[in-house]
Formats: structure tokens, sequence, C-alpha cells
């Protein structure tokens, strides 16, 4: 009879431990699919985040193009409102400051001095505050710092590399 008992008791015991085994590997696995859960959607976060910049730099360079148009289009010399160029060259410059607004909130703060200063020396160009330069000689500068820095940037914020684990998955 106590051979019974003992058979019963190690039977017993060996269930637990199996129990035991298997709850703590499902648990392993939880949390290792909860890990790779959050990676990629940090990466998905990253990859948003970075195409809403790419977006807002767009938008900013677009409008920065318009207002060097605009400065280029100047009457010389002007007074009133001649061919409309003053009511076509306000909406350009509302957009250049709202788009230089949207960087500003969007993108790392590196970007607000030369977004600032291209745009300030833009607003200089299309109101002729420029003396006797060119209006390209004028704009070199801020315009390369401002390239450089939204290059710059850019690189800074690219997410992290994935590399493709067991299964397929992306890490």
């Amino acid at each position: 009879m106590a051979a019974d008992l003992w058979t019963s008791v190690v039977s017993l015991a060996g269930v637990a431990l199996g129990g035991g085994l298997t709850a703590l590997a499902q648990r392993a696995t939880q949390r290792s699919a909860e890990r790779v859960e959050e990676r990629r959607q940090a990466v998905a976060a990253a990859e948003s985040r970075r195409a809403e910049q790419i977006d807002v730099l767009k938008e900013f360079v677009a409008c920065a193009q318009a207002a060097e148009r605009a400065a280029y289009r100047r009457p010389d010399p002007w007074g009133d409102d001649e061919d409309g160029w003053m009511t076509q060259t306000g909406p350009v410059m509302t957009a250049l400051w709202t788009a230089s607004g949207n960087v500003t909130l969007l993108c790392d703060d590196t970007l607000r001095q030369p977004v600032r200063t291209y745009g300030h020396a833009l607003n200089a160009a299309v109101w002729r505050d420029i003396g006797e330069a060119e209006v390209n000689e004028h704009l070199e500068e801020a315009k390369t710092a401002f390239m450089d820095a939204a290059r710059a940037s850019l690189a800074g914020s690219r997410p992290p590399e994935r590399t493709a684990g067991s299964g397929g998955q992306v890490y």
C-alpha cells in the first residue's frame, strides 16, 4: 500500500511541476510578445513622426520658394499695388510664417533658429530691405544653413534599424 501512495505522490508532484513549467513558459512567451509589440509600436510612431516632420519641412520649402519668386517679381520702383503684386504677396508671406511655425512646433529645436533666420531673410528680400544686394546673394547663407540643419535633423530622427527575427517578425 505504501508503494501505491508513493506512486500517487510522485505522479501528483510531476503534474504540479509540469503545470508550473508550462505556466512559466507561457508567461515568458507572452512577455516576449509584448516586448516585440512595444518595439513595433515605437518604430511605427517614430516613422509616423518623421513623415510628419518631412511634410512640414516640404511645406516650408515650398512656401520659401513662393516667397523667393515674389521677391524676384517685385516691381522696381514700387508704390501702390502695381499689377496686384502686393495683393498676391501678402498671402504668400502669411503661408511662409505659418509653415515656419509648423516647423518650430513639429521638428527638432535645432531647426528653430535656422527657420527663423531664413524666414527673416526672405521677408527682407520680398520687401527689399536688402540694400543693393541681389536676392539670391542675400538668401544664400540663410538658405544653406536651414537646409543643412533640416538634413541633420532628419538624419537624427530616423527610426531604429529593423532586422528580421525568427518567424519573419520585425524587431
